[in-house]
Formats: structure tokens, C-alpha cells, sequence
């Protein structure tokens, strides 16, 4: 029953945890770790291609592992309600997590800027659903105000229990590789996740970094059955709300990859520092290009993943065939949420024919057999 677990309680004594802390989990964690094998530009080049499929997550996102630390905390500092501003994973996870532990539960999102699937997310779990007119960045500048002036947890990535949370993600590929992988691909929107990946990695390795430190002061965990080096980070955002490819905050972010249309990242300067610490780099990609890879990842691996999470791959795939990842390399790609949380996108790119026939054994053998 390993793979039930929590992780908290599969990782407790790498977390910040209270020994009487009263847990709230869902059982998030244990996700699969997927080769990919129907991908010729890997395979042709002896690369192993895994997909880390966090979509498989309790509420179907990455956000599960960050906030099960975060609402955990706030329980324990005897807090009574949470608020978070998000493009939606965040606030179906807070919502979730909100309910379990019995707290008040606020989330700001975009108005007209949130896929339905993670809207009804929200709703249903009972948290108050409050779109401002403006983007994700709007919600947050005025999340973190309101924070600051009410006895309100805020458990947006800016909650370092969210990075500590995601940060076992890490660990988890090591346990399965053996080792860490050579390079590690991720979808960047608010940024926390590459930030918390680097910790994880670094932390197994006994490694302290400018990130560790942010989290805890220092690097106290050891894992003496890791040696190698921990992976290049590679980070990926969508043309359209590529802060990092420009230099600076995007004001306008848009794409069709909501979970990433974000301008100005909360996680910032720890991102630029995990880039620069493992020597990775960042790279763009055009709505297109996203899209093109979500239907490939579907109909050749079986895996149905949110368009923001088709970046971390279409990265690797673009890295594979310029010789930026050399043959011979182990390649992790993050997918941070499932397909199902945003299905319109998917219904009007896929490729598959719906037929309506009457319900007639001939009509059905026409349309299944045709001319063969």
C-alpha cells in the first residue's frame, strides 16, 4: 500500500513537519514516471524520454503536492481560511485541500481566462469564486495585499510550504531512475516548480544551492546512495507570455496554454538561479507548436495532458534534434496537469471523426470497415 501514501508521510523526514501536525492529504504523490517509446527523435538517438505525469495528482495537477504542505501548515498555525489567485490549477487544489481540512476557501481568477474544468473545480468543492477584470498578475498583486492586512493564509507558490511540497517530485525520479536523469523539462508560468524540482534534486544530492537556501537556510539532507550530478533545468513558456525569453514581465500574457499565461512570475529570481545553478536554459514555443505536441503525446503515447504541460516536451523534442541534448541522454519531462481540466481546447484540435449512424448493424460495419 506504499503507493497510497501521502507525500508527507512517504517523505517526513525531508519536509518541514511538525511531529504532531495533523496531515491533510488526499494521498498526493506516487505519479508515474513514463517512458516514452513512440517518439522516433528520442529513440533514434538512444535517449530515454520519461514523462513524470502529474495529472495523475488527486486533483489532476502538480499544484497537489505544494498544497498539501501548505494547507497542513496553516492548519497547524490555527488558521481558519486560505486565498490564492490562479489561471485555475491552483485554486481547484486549494479548493480541494480547503474542504478536506474543513477551512474557508478564496480564490481570484481571470475573468474569461479560466478553463471550465478547473473552474468547476472550485465551485464544487465550496470555495468562494471571485473573477476580477484583469489577468492572473491583477489576482495576485491584490492576493498578496490582502494577505498582508487579514488573518488569511495566502497558499499561492509565494507560500514557501508549496515549493517544499513540490520539491518531492524530485525525489520520487531519483527513487525510480536510480539516479537523476541528465536533463529535466518543465512548462515555466509562475515559476515556483523548476525552483522547487532544483531543490529536490539538490537536497538527494547534498548539494546547497542559492534556491536551498531561500527554503531553509541550508542544505542539511544527505542521500548517500546519489553521486551524480543533478540535471541541467530546462525551462519552457509559450511565446505569448514568455517573461524569461524577454527579459522582463510580460504585462499582456496570452496563449492558449492557460496554466502558463502568466507575466510576471512570483518565482522569479529562484527560477533565474535553478537556470543558472544547473547551467539549463529557457526556450519559447507558439500556441501551434504546443498544440501540436498535446495531439502527438495522445494519439502516439496514450497520454492526455493540459496544453501548458505539452511545452516541457515539445522542449525536449526541439533540444533532441538541434544536439542540445546529446545522444545517449535520461530526459524527464514534467507533464503538470491533465487533459481533462481544459476539454474544449481538446475537442477543437482533435483529430479523431465523430460519426453519427443510424443504429443498424450495416450502418455501423459501414462505418467502422468502410471500403476495406
Amino acid at each position: 500500500m506504499t503507493g497510497y501514501k501521502g507525500l508527507i508521510e512517504r517523505y517526513r523526514e525531508r519536509l518541514p513537519v511538525a511531529d504532531d501536525a495533523r496531515i491533510i492529504t488526499l494521498g498526493e504523490g506516487s505519479t508515474p514516471l513514463i517512458r516514452l517509446g513512440n517518439i522516433p527523435e528520442a529513440e533514434d538517438r538512444g535517449i530515454e524520454l520519461h514523462a513524470k505525469f502529474e495529472g495523475l495528482n488527486p486533483t489532476g495537477s502538480f499544484k497537489d503536492r505544494g498544497m498539501t504542505m501548505a494547507i497542513t501548515q496553516a492548519v497547524s498555525e490555527g488558521s481558519q481560511a486560505v486565498l490564492c489567485a490562479s489561471t485555475g490549477n491552483t485554486s481547484a487544489s486549494a479548493a480541494a485541500y480547503a474542504a478536506r481540512a474543513g477551512l474557508d476557501c478564496y480564490v481570484l481568477i481571470p475573468d474569461g481566462k479560466i478553463a471550465m474544468g478547473k473552474l468547476a473545480q472550485a465551485m464544487i468543492h465550496g470555495s468562494m469564486v471571485i473573477q476580477v477584470e484583469g489577468n492572473f498578475d491583477d489576482g495576485m498583486r491584490l492576493v498578496k495585499q490582502i494577505a498582508a492586512e487579514a488573518p488569511i493564509t495566502l497558499v499561492n507558490s509565494v507560500n514557501p510550504y508549496r515549493l517544499q511540497g513540490q520539491k518531492t517530485a524530485a525525489f520520487e525520479i531519483v527513487d525510480e531512475l536510480g539516479r537523476p536523469p541528465d536533463f529535466h523539462c518543465l512548462p515555466v508560468g509562475n515559476a515556483g516548480n523548476i525552483s522547487a524540482y532544483w531543490t529536490g534534486y539538490c537536497e538527494y544530492a547534498g548539494i546547497t544551492t542559492a534556491v536551498s537556501n531561500f527554503l531553509h537556510g541550508q542544505c542539511p539532507y544527505q542521500h548517500d546512495a546519489v553521486t551524480d550530478k543533478p540535471p541541467r533545468m530546462l525551462g519552457y513558456q509559450s511565446s505569448g507570455a514568455a517573461p524569461f525569453l524577454r527579459g522582463g514581465f510580460v504585462e499582456e500574457p496570452e496563449t492558449v496554454a492557460s496554466a502558463i499565461r502568466i507575466g510576471r512570475p512570483q518565482s522569479w529570481d529562484l527560477a533565474w538561479a535553478a537556470s543558472r545553478e544547473s547551467e539549463g536554459w529557457f526556450d519559447e514555443f507558439d500556441d501551434a507548436e504546443i498544440l501540436a505536441v498535446q495531439g502527438l503525446l495522445a494519439a502516439s503515447e496514450g497520454i492526455f495532458c493540459e496544453p501548458a504541460s505539452a511545452v516541457s516536451v515539445a522542449g525536449a523534442l526541439r533540444d533532441i534534434r538541434t544536439g542540445k541534448i546529446p545522444p545517449g541522454s535520461t530526459v524527464v519531462c514534467t507533464l503538470t496537469g491533465h487533459g481533462l481540466k481544459d476539454p474544449d481546447i481538446a475537442m477543437q484540435q482533435g483529430s479523431a471523426v465523430v460519426k453519427k449512424v443510424s443504429a443498424d448493424l450495416d450502418a455501423v460495419k459501414q462505418a467502422i470497415l468502410g471500403d476495406r
